[in-house]
């Protein structure tokens, strides 16, 4: 008997996925647990198993085909050798899912959530959702639903309409060529992953509704690198994990956030919505794309439980083994671009959160100490921040305690 081989469920809010790679084919013998596909969505690529020994009947889909949870993927004969596919010769491959009549601009502009929307339940939300919804003229089939039983709230009728604005500017219109191409024989055309398309959106997101703005400062790294070369053997030997700068930053971050709660906040609608947690993203480069795992609950952890956890999720991410979990929520975003040799840079936001801290390239450089000129290894610190929650005063207070934390490691083992 044949076994449907179906599109599993991808976590919250997600509907849809991509068949990145097909790793059997029609006949292949499969074992238990043995992967068949990777599916790409919007966060992260999930494989998906056999469930069944057997053989693979047929591929329902094609590589790069748009399937949907609950979709049908192949079949497996439980128990089968493997052998030629049933009726393989006179079934012909299903055909691609036909592509919605829309220009090439238009597909790439408008942000996944407000394409794939089935419509908001406008009748069954609030007042204030429904009122705004009939103000700015905002469809319900453009509005992708976030309350209880598919009811839409005030905040995902902000989020369609600023797709739809962002959609219709020309201004947003990536260029699209005219013509044939002069030098198309020496051009490679890649279409973009899903991962890509969404870094992209989010991005443009960003800047399209924030009103952005970056600080910056710069850091004496002299003594956290003084402690480190002193205590980073018997830290690897008791916790199994190598010592890096980026446990001082989390712990100094988290102590900036507390006495600054707004650059740990976010913009709901008309609400400022202060977080009592610390969630800490933590960006990490991967050969498909940037992508964001958090560090929950950071401020209860070590100094070992936090390098441990940006190294289990440094792993995840270059192995593609992220889960939705792992890149749900997140309250600030702490960004190495000094591991590339950056010298300097302004970080973007990372919706819906308000701040992001840059950390940059450690450089030796003449300062004035102590009334005499030194060499110090120093760091440039940048801190992009949404203006219209976070003052600039705070935004320089926070980098400022940051700079103060690291400087003075003890503080930090202090809680100061």
């Amino acid at each position: 008997m044949a076994v449907e081989i179906k599109v599993p469920a991808l976590g919250e809010s997600v509907t849809e996925a991509t068949v990145s790679k097909w790793m059997v084919k029609a006949g292949d013998q499969v074992a238990i647990d043995q992967p068949l596909c990777e599916l790409e969505t919007d966060k992260v690529t999930v494989e998906v198993n056999a469930i069944v020994a057997g053989a693979i009947v047929d591929l329902a889909v094609e590589e790069g085909a748009t399937v949907q949870v609950g979709g049908l993927l192949c079949h497996i004969e439980a128990g089968a050798a493997g052998a030629a596919p049933k009726a393989a010769a006179a079934a012909p491959p299903p055909p691609k899912p036909a592509a919605p009549v829309a220009s090439p601009a238009a597909t790439l502009t408008a942000p996944a959530p407000v394409l794939a929307a089935t419509g908001a339940n406008l009748a069954a939300s609030g007042p204030a959702a429904r009122k705004l919804a009939d103000e700015k003229g905002v469809a319900a089939s453009a509005i992708q639903p976030s309350g209880k039983d598919g009811r839409a709230t005030k905040s995902d009728v902000l989020a369609a309409l600023s797709s739809i604005g962002s959609a219709a500017a020309p201004a947003a219109k990536p260029a699209v060529p005219a013509g044939p191409r002069l030098r198309a024989d020496r051009e490679e055309r890649v279409k973009m992953t899903r991962l890509r398309r969404t870094i992209a959106n989010r991005l443009k997101e960003a800047q399209n509704t924030a009103a952005m703005l970056t600080t910056f400062n710069e850091v004496d790294m002299t003594n956290v690198m003084a402690l480190r070369e002193r205590t980073k053997d018997d830290f690897e030997k008791k916790h199994g994990a190598r010592l890096g700068f980026m446990s001082f930053f989390v712990k100094a971050c988290i102590q900036g956030l507390k006495e600054l709660p707004a650059v740990n906040a976010e913009i709901e609608g008309d609400d400022l919505v202060y977080k009592n947690y610390y969630d800490i993203g933590v960006a990490v480069g991967t050969p498909n794309g940037l992508v964001v795992p958090v560090l929950r609950d950071a401020d209860a952890l070590t100094f070992g439980g936090i390098e441990k956890g940006i190294g289990d999720l440094g792993r995840k991410a270059r192995d593609g083994k992220l889960s939705i979990a792992d890149l749900t929520g997140g309250t600030f975003t702490i960004s190495n671009g000094g591991v590339y040799g950056s010298l300097m840079s302004t970080p973007i936001l990372n919706p819906p959160q308000s701040a992001i801290l840059g950390m940059h390239k450690i450089q030796q450089r003449p300062m004035v100490v102590g009334g005499e000129i030194k060499v110090r290894p120093m760091m440039y610190l940048a801190v992009s921040y949404d203006h219209r929650i976070i003052d600039g005063r705070e935004a320089v207070l926070f980098l400022a305690k940051v700079k103060e934390c690291i400087e003075d490691p003890e503080r930090l083992l202090l809680g100061l």
